[in-house]
């Protein structure tokens, strides 16, 4: 199969890197396929914004990231987010598949701040900048069927 010639962001979490905020790989089967037919972008925002791994779960309220224990983040999820558009416009990404849910990745559903698991309405700080850039931004649940 030729691949597409045009590459795609990808949360690096869904290809198996241990990126996440707590070091756990999130593999996406479908997700990692999708390199027999696209070029894959591996970007995890939340290192790019200078935060390590492991690191204290965040959620997003409003404008804010903030961890479990109130630390704020919110200046690490923006800078990250600016990393992650600035790679996409450099490697001439038009579509992003980012983590669902996610206070960087999520793409209409975020967690609501409180740490009780209730998912809000929202985008993560990445998906945000990124769709309002002109980049389209799926979820490994939103997939396109073209990408499969």
């Amino acid at each position: 199969m030729q691949k597409n010639s045009e590459p795609v962001l990808v949360s690096a979490c869904l290809l198996g890197l241990r990126c996440r905020y707590d070091g756990v790989p999130r593999t996406n089967e479908r997700v990692r396929a999708l390199a027999e037919s696209c070029v894959l972008i591996p970007v995890c925002p939340e290192q790019l914004g200078g935060l390590p791994t492991p690191r204290p779960p965040s959620e997003r309220s409003g404008d804010h990231v903030l961890t479990k224990d109130g630390t704020t983040v919110t200046d690490a999820f923006f800078r990250g987010a600016e990393e992650t558009l600035l790679l996409a416009r450099m490697l001439g990404c038009k579509t992003a598949i980012l983590k669902a849910n996610s206070p960087s990745c999520g793409c209409e559903t975020v967690y609501d701040g409180t740490f009780s698991g209730r998912l809000v309405p929202g985008d993560g700080v990445t998906a945000e900048l990124l769709k309002k850039n002109g980049i389209a931004v799926y979820t490994e649940e939103t997939v396109p069927d073209r990408f499969l």
